[in-house]
């Protein structure tokens, strides 16, 4: 059924205001998929904070295009079904729900990103991304490199004099 001339100017309005906030936007074949497998998708994106949208390839060129940082973005690869994984919060986490899914889902194939800079991302710079560690899981590994100093002298100090001379003696042959 055909979208009345209204309707794809909300849908256009509606995408570029989404592009315009997003941080990075991951596409993905998803034909052969049941609805109820995209509503777990979609469950699963919206408790990460990213937008699982399905709209005209041509509306989404139409919504770039009026953007400026996206206006000289190849969108060469939007062709076919696709569907649009969006993140205003977080660069990594669209391509860590689409790959995660995939993983179970093999009707689901990842086909590109683009970030906010306007730049299209290829397959493997998607998957690429995907295995990166979260951004939670990144603070806890800097704040624990941090703190492994503090540690090591609160471990020596317990050990009482001759923990801190051996501790010393390691860290002067270190």
């Amino acid at each position: 059924m055909a979208i009345s001339k209204d309707k794809k100017q909300t849908l256009v309005a509606d995408l570029t205001e989404l592009l315009t906030n997003s941080k990075m936007t991951v596409f993905a074949k998803y034909q052969g998929l049941t609805v109820a497998e995209l509503q777990e998708l979609r469950k699963a994106a919206r408790e990460n904070g990213v937008k699982i949208k399905v709209v005209k390839n041509r509306l989404v060129r139409v919504a770039m295009g009026e953007i400026a940082v996206y206006k000289d973005t190849d969108t060469s690869g939007l062709s076919g079904q696709l569907l649009y994984a969006v993140s205003d919060s977080d660069e990594v986490m669209p391509a860590k729900i689409l790959a995660e899914f995939a993983k179970t889902h093999e009707a689901l194939e990842i086909s590109g990103a683009f970030n906010d800079a306007g730049q299209n991302l290829e397959v493997a710079e998607v998957k690429a991304l995907a295995a990166l560690p979260s951004k939670n899981e990144l603070i806890a590994q800097v704040v624990a490199q941090l703190l492994s100093p503090v540690t090591d002298s609160i471990s020596g100090l317990s050990g009482g004099l001759s923990g801190i001379i051996s501790g010393l003696e390691a860290k002067a042959t270190a």
